[in-house]
């Protein structure tokens, strides 16, 4: 069984607490005498507020869902979607990584040298009555719904656009429900943009629309094999230490950095507006250079020199205020993991991985926030055609970068807001493969 939910997380943090997945399972368990095990709940991550009984709700629909079951035909596919989203983490000229967050101010354009990839698969599954009408479809994509809507109201962001015009084009009742991929490092494309209000609607238009022409081109068929099969694997906590005293070191290095210097910002913006717009003679008119040569003297240009060497200070001072706030943010988050892992009896994490096979689709589970690139290597690792990959599931544990993305903690939220070590990826991997095996 497969549970999709409008929400930022399935525990942890957000609106849902951590006694709703063993609440819900355990009812439906005793109601429906479905195995625990067998109860797969994905979130969106949408940011939106779920409603203060979404337990019940929940219950309520799968009860729902099982009184109308109807025999179904199965077809899978992939529809392709490109336009949306972008990978939010930035390499940068140092051989570190900066993300693209509203909570801080990016690096300087000339530092950043290259960004990461996304994943535009979206993962389609089609069910259809016996009768050929659609009864719902299941898509899966590797994007952070946090776009938003102009009046800042409570939504469930691009997926639910997109679900909105699945639906609404399918007809006859049919639902569309949305499951997150590896959508750790993904963020809505232009996610910085601050000339236009932020709208998730046309964005998930896009993928509502790109996601019905892979519908449209699937034959579906009868007979199709229904597995779940949910291990739970051991990984091992971080501990950060380390990480935590070298990046107070770096901001020990970035405060030291900072000199006073006579502008302040009344005096700056009308300064290096004229030292940019008119370099050559930025002090006064051309004539009155030319005045001071004939009569020898250099005031303005010693005049020049002067506040070019401000200029510079305080814009250094600038991009270091943005280089603070970057780290101070980044080591409230490592601070807050180590005193996780100072308290834990255990020094590992135990989570769900679960394999859920319909027909040719194939879809494995992690309750971490899975970054784009592990979900293309184990897309490419696997042997069947249609394996997709879903974060987010039955859990949630915080960010899951790989080890690569690991070494620069500190200095994006993936590396910071982590409870593994970079271990991790490699347990996971082996995991999976073994239960694609088995599906």
């Amino acid at each position: 069984m497969l549970i999709t939910l409008d929400a930022v997380a399935v525990a942890e943090f957000g609106w849902i607490k951590n006694d709703y997945l063993p609440k819900v399972r355990s009812q439906i368990a005793k109601e429906l005498d479905i195995p625990r095990a067998n109860i797969l709940l994905n979130a969106s991550h949408c940011h939106g507020v779920v409603s203060s009984d979404v337990d019940q709700r929940t219950v309520e629909a799968v009860t729902e869902a099982a009184r109308d079951m109807v025999p179904v035909n199965v077809g899978v596919g992939v529809g392709f979607e490109n336009r949306i989203m972008e990978n939010r983490r930035l390499k940068l000229r140092s051989g570190r990584e900066a993300d693209v967050r509203r909570a801080y101010s990016l690096p300087a354009d000339e530092e950043v040298v290259g960004v990461g990839p996304v994943d535009p698969q979206i993962g389609v599954l089609r069910l259809d009555r016996e009768n050929g009408q659609p009864l719902a479809a299941i898509y899966n994509f590797a994007c952070h719904p946090i776009e938003g809507v102009p009046n800042g109201g409570n939504t469930a962001d691009i997926i639910g656009f997109a679900s909105k015009v699945i639906e609404e084009n399918l007809g006859n009742g049919a639902m569309a429900f949305f499951v997150q991929g590896a959508a750790g490092d993904v963020n809505p494309v232009m996610y910085k943009n601050v000339e236009i209000p932020h709208n998730a609607e046309p964005l998930g238009d896009m993928l509502g629309l790109s996601t019905l022409q892979a519908l449209r081109k699937l034959q579906t068929k009868g007979n199709a094999k229904l597995t779940i099969i949910n291990e739970t694997l051991e990984l091992p906590r971080a501990n950060l230490t380390r990480s935590i005293e070298s990046l107070r070191a770096e901001e020990e290095a970035v405060l030291q950095s900072l000199k006073g210097t006579s502008l302040n910002l009344k005096t700056f913006l009308p300064l290096v507006v004229k030292y940019r717009l008119f370099p050559e003679h930025p002090a006064y008119y051309s004539y009155g250079y030319m005045h001071d040569e004939m009569i020898g003297r250099d005031d303005l240009k010693i005049l020049d020199a002067e506040n070019r060497k401000e200029i510079d200070q305080y814009i250094h001072n600038i991009h270091a205020m943005e280089e603070l706030t970057r780290i101070q943010t980044n080591m409230a988050l490592l601070k807050k993991h180590q005193a996780q892992y100072e308290a834990a009896p255990i020094k590992t994490l135990k989570v769900e991985v679960a394999g859920l096979r319909v027909g040719d689709f194939r879809l494995i589970t992690f309750p971490g926030e899975l970054t784009v690139e592990i979900g293309l290597k184990i897309k490419k690792m696997s042997s069947y055609p249609f394996t997709f990959v879903a974060g987010y599931t039955n859990g949630y544990i915080y960010y899951t970068p790989n080890p690569e993305q690991l070494k620069n903690v500190g200095h994006a939220q993936e590396d910071s807001d982590c409870l593994v070590a970079p271990e991790w990826e490699a347990l996971y991997e082996n995991k999976v493969m073994s239960i694609l095996k088995r599906l």
